[in-house]
């Protein structure tokens, strides 16, 4: 059976090698000069391709239509994608939050091992091809057509072109434009896993600074919580990012226009009553200094100053002379710092696209389409994704290895 796959990423790869692998004749068609160039750029180029946690728990880490994944989920684990970089020789270790990653710390290593499986398999790789349509008659997939107008004949076609995130590494959102020539409905698209803007000006001030093991919650201008997180953080020049920002702004998406306000607790192993008691401790330390130089046992440098600012406190008083409410507000700060939040970074800083081909559309034991018999859809282009972990590489592969085991069966 011929197989053409249309993207050369983590799912592409993945469905092509195990395609060719059941002996089908595969032609994978990539638009880049090289194969998995988002792969290699992930997880800042050391690649977290996967959660070392059972398919369970990956579930309840997909906010995006989870129930879809439990069959290929099962039928390529988190295990498997161990067991298969390790085939290859990319040795894994686990770090924080159950985190996958290559031993070597190399994104590439991941990106290599999948173009190895594909090639020992036998599929053929296409460089510098793009895909400009899909040829469909009578409901069947009948193959595709490239950019300079070479028709290729198939008789399966699966679609791993990814979303829209990271446009620069060639998601332009080409999948979606097939699904909906293929009559297939695609969901909204919204940039997910990204940083936050902020049009607080103590941002730009704290830029570089990490705030580690503290906790967060969002909430949005009726006062109610639509996000909490325990874990890192750190402020950009346009707002904040690190991993549990990454994580919240999939709980924001569109809701921005809210009023979304976010609160950080920078103590979040004390409570109000035993803050006020180790600074009153602080104080005593420092009782003959000002508020400014008296602080320091307690925060990082640079938070300070924003910390003092927003107490409406003379950060040249001195400690001998503070109050017991001016220590409340104080403490209040440290417990919740209210950082206004405007909106997301957009697609170009996005690790994933939430959104996509509509799942009620996709048969999800084998990927293939309920409208068009032949045409298969795997990794970001569905209406399926995770928070940040490693999930959504996982969803990649599952989804991927789904459509090359099931591509030809009747």
């Amino acid at each position: 059976m011929r197989v053409a796959v249309i993207g050369a990423g983590a799912a592409g790869m993945i469905a092509a090698g195990r395609a060719a692998q059941r002996g089908h004749i595969v032609d994978v068609y990539e638009k880049n000069g090289f194969v998995g160039k988002k792969i290699r750029i992930t997880g800042k180029g050391r690649c977290n391709m996967t959660n070392a946690s059972d398919p369970e728990e990956h579930i309840a880490n997909t906010p995006g239509n989870p129930y879809f994944m439990y069959s290929a989920l099962y039928r390529f684990t988190p295990s498997d994608t161990v067991s298969l970089m390790e085939s290859f020789g990319v040795a894994t270790k686990v770090e924080r939050g159950k985190r996958v990653f290559p031993v070597s710390d190399r994104a590439a290593d991941v990106a290599e091992a999948l173009l190895k499986y594909m090639k020992k398999n036998g599929a053929r790789l296409h460089l510098e091809k793009t895909v400009r349509e899909l040829t469909i008659k009578e409901g069947h997939i009948t193959g595709l057509v490239l950019e300079d107008g070479k028709r290729i004949e198939a008789d399966a076609v699966i679609v791993a072109t990814g979303g829209l995130s990271f446009p620069k590494t060639g998601s332009t959102g080409d999948g979606y434009r097939f699904a909906r020539a293929a009559g297939h409905r695609v969901t909204p698209l919204y940039p997910s896993l990204v940083p936050i803007r902020s049009d607080e000006p103590f941002c730009a001030s704290l830029m570089g600074l990490s705030l580690k093991n503290c906790a967060i919650v969002i909430k949005n201008g009726k006062g109610k919580a639509v996000y909490k997180d325990f874990g890192e953080m750190l402020f950009t020049h346009f707002g904040v990012s690190g991993p549990m920002i990454l994580s919240a702004s999939r709980a924001l998406l569109n809701r921005y226009d809210e009023d979304m306000t976010l609160y950080i607790d920078m103590k979040p192993a004390l409570d109000m009553k035993e803050l006020d008691a180790r600074l009153l401790k602080d104080f005593e330390k420092y009782i003959n200094k000002d508020l400014k130089n008296a602080l320091n046992d307690l925060l990082p440098q640079k938070m300070i100053p924003v910390i003092i600012e927003k107490s409406g406190i003379d950060e040249n008083k001195k400690i001998h002379d503070i109050t017991k409410e001016e220590r409340r507000i104080l403490c209040g700060l440290i417990k919740g710092l209210p950082v206004r939040l405007t909106g997301s970074s957009g697609f170009d800083e996005a690790v994933v696209t939430s959104g996509g081909v509509d799942t009620d559309e996709i048969d999800p034991s084998t990927m293939e389409s309920r409208l068009v018999k032949g045409l298969y859809f795997a990794g970001e282009v569905l209406d399926v994704d995770a928070y940040t972990g490693g999930f959504n590489l996982q969803i990649a592969f599952s989804t991927g290895y789904a459509a090359g085991e099931s591509v030809g069966e009747e």
